[in-house]
C-alpha cells in the first residue's frame, strides 16, 4: 500500500520512523511519502519537506510566519492529491494536520491520526471537528480514551511510542571515549528542537555551569542544526554539543535540565532526575494561560497528575531558579529519591512497548477493511 505521513517536529519524526518500520514489517510492499525528518528518511521512501522548515511555536510566532505555514499547507495538499495514497497518517502537529485532514476527507482519503491533539487541554469543542475529518484516532495517553468517549467518539489506545524507542535503544558502552568526554558526572542540557526555544532557554541553562564544578555539562543538539548554531550561545565556554546521541547522553547523565516537551518523558524513562524549563513569547504565554485548562506543562506531571518534576515557566525560569532546583536533585538524597520513586510509578502507568506495532496493525486493518 501507499502511505503518506505528515510529521511537523522532532518528536513526530521519531514516532513516524518507528511507525514506518512497523508498517514495513507487516506490509513488505509499503511505499512512503512524507513530511518529516532524518529518522523517517532513514526508513526509506521520499522525504518531501523537512520539519525544520515547519515548526513554529507559540501564537505570535505562528502569526509572524503565517505566509510560510500557508504555503507549506497548500503544497502538502497538492502533493497528497498527486500521490493518491491508500491511507493518510497524520502525526500530532494539530494546527497544520487538522487542516490537512479536512482536505483529505473532502477528497475521500482514509485519514488516520496518530498521537491525539491535546484537545483535553484547551478548546475541547475541537473534538466535534475531529469526529468529522478523522476516520481513526490512535491515542498514546490512557486518559484520552475516556475523554473522547465523553464526546461520543471511539478511539484506539495503543500505548506510548516512546517505550518502543527506548526499548529498541542500544547504549554505547564507550560513550565517554567516543565523544572525547572526561570521566566526570554529566548534567545533560536538552534545550529543545526549535530555534525559538533553544534561543530562549539555552542561555539560562548555561548560566548555571559555574556553580556545579564537580559535573560536566553536555548539550543534546537537535539534528536540524549544526554546532555553529549552538556556539553563539556558549560565550566561549567549552561545552560539547552531541548530535544523534540524546539517549546515550541520558543513559550517562546524573541530572538534566529539559525544555518542556516529549524530552521530559524520555528523561524520566531513563531515570534521570530533571528540572523542566519553558519560555515563550510573553503575548503567546498570556494567551495560552487564558485558554489552557491544565495544571502542568510537562508530560511527566500530566500523566502522574502531580508535581513530580519542578516546572520553571517564563519569569520563574532563570539561572538562579534552575541552579536551586538542580542543587536539590543532585545533593538532597531524600528529594532525589522521591523523584526517582515517582518515576517508578510512572513506568507502571506507561505500560509496555508495542505502540508502533499495534498502530501499524490497526492502520492496515482499517485500510484493507479486514
Amino acid at each position: 500500500m501507499k502511505y503518506y505521513l505528515v510529521a511537523g517536529e522532532a518528536s513526530g519524526d521519531l514516532h513516524g520512523a518507528n511507525l514506518m518500520k512497523a508498517l514495513k514489517e507487516r506490509d513488505p510492499q509499503a511505499e512512503f511519502r512524507y513530511f518529516g525528518g532524518d529518522l523517517m528518511q532513514a526508513e526509506g521512501g521520499m522525504l518531501v519537506k523537512h520539519y525544520a522548515d515547519m515548526a513554529f511555536m507559540g501564537f505570535i510566532e505562528v502569526v509572524a510566519n503565517l505566509q510560510t505555514i500557508l504555503k507549506n499547507m497548500a503544497f502538502c495538499k497538492q502533493d497528497i492529491s498527486a500521490y493518491q495514497p491508500d491511507v493518510l497518517i497524520l502525526i500530532d502537529f494539530p494546527g497544520f494536520n487538522l487542516k490537512i485532514a479536512e482536505y483529505a476527507k473532502k477528497n475521500n482519503l482514509l485519514v488516520c491520526y496518530y498521537i491525539s491533539p491535546k484537545v483535553w487541554a484547551w478548546n475541547q469543542k475541537r473534538v466535534l471537528k475531529i469526529k468529522k475529518v478523522v476516520d481513526h484516532m490512535f491515542c498514546i495517553l490512557p486518559f484520552e480514551v475516556d475523554f473522547y468517549k465523553q464526546w461520543g467518539m471511539a478511539v484506539d489506545y495503543v500505548g506510548n511510542p516512546l517505550l518502543d524507542a527506548t526499548a529498541a535503544f542500544k547504549p554505547d558502552a564507550e560513550f565517554y571515549q567516543h565523544n572525547h568526554l572526561p570521566e566526570k558526572k554529566i548534567i545533560a542540557l536538552l534545550p529543545g528542537s526549535r530555534k525559538q526555544e533553544i534561543s530562549r532557554l539555552l542561555p539560562d541553562m548555561l548560566g548555571v555551569t559555574e556553580q556545579f564544578a564537580d559535573h560536566q555539562f553536555v548539550i543534546a543538539g537537535a539534528p536540524s542544526f549544526n554546532v555553529n548554531f549552538y556556539t553563539q550561545f556558549l560565550g566561549g565556554k567549552d561545552i560539547p554539543v552531541l548530535f544523534n546521541a540524546t539517549y546515550d547522553l541520558l543513559t550517562n547523565a546524573d541530572a538534566a535540565i529539559v525544555a518542556s516537551g516529549t524530552a521530559t518523558l524520555e528523561t524520566a524513562l531513563f531515570n534521570v532526575p530533571q528540572v523542566v524549563v519553558y519560555k515563550g513569547n510573553p503575548v503567546s504565554i498570556t494567551i495560552a494561560r487564558m485558554l489552557v485548562k491544565i495544571k502542568f506543562i510537562s508530560l511527566v506531571n500530566l500523566i502522574m497528575d502531580a508535581p513530580v518534576v519542578k516546572e520553571l515557566i517564563q519569569q520563574d525560569c532563570s539561572p538562579q531558579t534552575i541552579a536551586a532546583e538542580l542543587d536539590l536533585i543532585i545533593n538532597n538524597k531524600n528529594y532525589r529519591d522521591k523523584m526517582l520513586g515517582n518515576y517508578d510509578e510512572l513506568d507502571v502507568r506507561m505500560g509496555h512497548p508495542g505502540a508502533s506495532a499495534k498502530t501499524a496493525a490497526l492502520i492496515i486493518k482499517y485500510a484493507t477493511k479486514q
